[in-house]
């Protein structure tokens, strides 16, 4: 008989890492519409996971009216098997392999099974393994949003430059876009190396002046695009001199700033917001992430991208536990992810 409970690690009040706890919870029945469910092998650790769990999270300013109550089960991008699919599905089959970011406002990925919308997923890239793709859905579905649909970056565009944070807008800009200058900012030894081995052309110190560094480059191209993952009010008037008229900069992190009387009105340059979790919150154009994810997972078999996973963990509360005191210790280099095979002690998801 098949039971109707399942293991799941969340918190059931918002705070420390030491709130959450493994549960027996209902297992979600079968999917409806456009749902699939999945028997979850995999998932990732991200600082918005780091947020939620906090009750701090604020990307969208109404968020917490709309979580699970009671005991919210925390984590968005995973891998797993499909086990059944709703009457809607056209793409997703049971005993597919799937990577997906599921909805934030729905029960997440830290548990035995999972209900997600099909329009969230995509086949697994045949190339890795469950852990390997729940380390992508998050962080360079966003990257290739930011690129491609906020900054409009079109593919071998003849006059561009580029300025990128973290191994997704790097390997995206360098590899997939083929921009000629690609610009990463880091401060310490261990994460200048890992912008290079991504594919940086330049890497310059955010901890010192960024226009003097830039110029000192002496670039034979304009840099039109500006892709920030930090905090934006560190760059923003540095990136008025450094960018030519008309560029684009785009954020993924909340800030604080003032552009009156910089050079972004006297340029005519554009700024723009990226949340990836947009669509799915407002309910819009939901669609675009089966295009940004099969895009991601055919660049990934052809070897364009590859995953930057820098920590393997054993998907139950401990592990969960480790991968969040380690993403707020902001020493990480590269991705954090949790599998149920994985070594370690205790059961998954116990």
């Amino acid at each position: 008989m098949e039971t109707k409970t399942m293991k799941a690690i969340g918190v059931a009040k918002y705070g420390s890492v030491d709130n959450f706890e493994s549960r027996d919870v209902p297992r979600p029945g079968s999917p409806k519409g456009m749902d699939v469910l999945v028997q979850v092998k995999a998932c990732s650790v991200n600082p918005i996971d780091t947020k939620v769990r906090k009750g701090t999270y604020d990307d969208a300013p109404d968020y917490y009216k709309f979580v699970p109550k009671d005991f919210h089960i925390i984590g968005f991008d995973g891998a797993g098997t499909v086990l059944e699919v709703g009457p809607q599905c056209t793409n997703i089959k049971p005993g597919d392999d799937i990577f997906y970011v599921a909805s934030t406002t729905r029960q997440g990925s830290a548990a035995e099974y999972l209900l997600v919308d099909e329009r969230h997923c995509a086949e697994k890239p045949k190339s890795l393994d469950f852990v390997e793709a729940a380390s992508m859905g998050l962080t360079f579905g966003t990257a290739y949003q930011s690129l491609v649909d906020r900054l409009e970056i079109k593919q071998n565009e003849s006059i561009n430059g580029g300025g990128g944070v973290g191994s997704a807008a790097i390997q995206i800009a360098s590899k997939v876009l083929k921009l000629p200058v690609v610009i990463a900012t880091a401060s310490r030894p261990e994460t200048m190396e890992s912008c290079r081995k991504m594919g940086a052309t330049h890497v310059v110190n955010h901890k010192v002046d960024i226009e003097s560094q830039i110029k000192a480059l002496n670039l034979d191209v304009p840099i039109r695009y500006v892709y920030v993952a930090a905090r934006t009010e560190q760059y923003i008037h540095a990136l008025g001199k450094v960018c030519a008229p008309f560029a684009k900069v785009c954020s993924i992190v909340q800030a604080r700033f003032d552009l009156y009387g910089t050079d972004f009105m006297s340029k005519s340059m554009t700024f723009s917001w990226d949340w990836l979790g947009s669509a799915a919150y407002h309910r819009t154009n939901v669609e675009n992430y089966q295009r940004i994810f099969g895009a991601l997972a055919r660049y990934i078999d052809e070897g364009k991208v590859v995953p930057n996973l820098n920590r393997r963990l054993k998907l139950n509360l401990a592990g969960l536990k480790e991968a969040h005191q380690l993403i707020e210790s902001a020493t990480t280099v590269g991705k954090l992810a949790l599998g149920v095979d994985e070594l370690g002690e205790g059961a998954p998801f116990a």
